[in-house]
């Protein structure tokens, strides 16, 4: 997107971001964007990516612990499959 676009800032110090250029950048409403600021005085705009966050409490983290144990069986067989590489 080559073309300059003006706009211009709101008495709230909002503006309004032009169809053409959110159409280019496969923006829509409602995103969260990253506002940057440069030495020259330039104001960038970046999309965020937003994603949820889970907290883990002490039993949630035991069972993903349990869940990442090598089971003895497990081990057998990983050996042996270790085992058959290193023979080829």
């Amino acid at each position: 997107m080559a073309d300059m676009i003006v706009v211009k800032l709101g008495k709230k110090g909002q503006i309004s971001i032009p169809k053409a250029v959110l159409d280019a950048l496969h923006l829509e409403g409602e995103q969260w964007l990253i506002v940057e600021t440069t030495d020259d005085g330039a104001i960038v705009l970046r999309p965020a990516g937003v994603a949820p966050i889970e907290l883990y409490d002490d039993a949630r983290i035991a069972a993903f612990l349990a869940e990442d144990e090598l089971t003895p069986d497990l081990a057998v067989r990983l050996d042996a499959a270790i085992g058959a590489l290193r023979r080829d």
